[in-house]
């Protein structure tokens, strides 16, 4: 069964703010001022971002996150769980807010940058056919979706 995760509201993200800040505490990672308008930064975001993306919004909002903090913070929360890290099709790569713990799976639209997370995709069994043909044992699996939300679809389309 395929299932699709609700991101919060865009501008009301409240909880997945302290689904990061409770993360690093539990990790041991103190709450700096830099660090907690980083996870703001990403926060309000809906969708795949990239890292000069919220060194320019930092700037813009005269937040006063260095650019090393900005990225030391995309590794810890990487690290944690909370982001993770998209390699798309171009070579590039982004981050996208993971609002599930569970192991989960990325859809993306490739013109807004809008994310979904899926958390079941029927891997299972496929992951143990793999391993019964080429006798390895596979204990990670990642799975990334690239194409055009519906909101994209209809801008793209012809007005008939």
């Amino acid at each position: 069964m395929l299932s699709a995760v609700s991101n919060p509201t865009p501008g009301h993200p409240g909880t997945a703010v302290d689904d990061m800040i409770q993360s690093l505490d539990a990790a041991g990672y103190r709450m700096t001022d830099s660090r907690r308008a980083v996870i703001d930064l990403i926060c309000t975001r809906d969708g795949a971002f990239e890292t000069a993306e919220l060194v320019a919004d930092a700037r813009r909002r005269k937040i006063e996150a260095a650019r090393a903090t900005i990225f030391r913070t995309l590794e810890i929360l990487t690290g944690l769980g909370v982001v993770e890290r998209l390699d798309l099709p171009n070579g590039d790569h982004s981050y996208v807010r993971c609002d599930s713990r569970a192991h989960h799976h990325h859809l993306v639209c490739r013109r807004c940058q809008r994310s979904i997370d899926l958390e079941d995709l029927g891997m299972t069994p496929i992951l143990a056919r793999v391993a019964r043909r080429t006798g390895y044992k596979i204990d990670r699996h990642r799975v990334e979706l690239f194409g055009l939300c519906p909101t994209c679809q209809k801008m793209a389309s012809p007005a008939p």
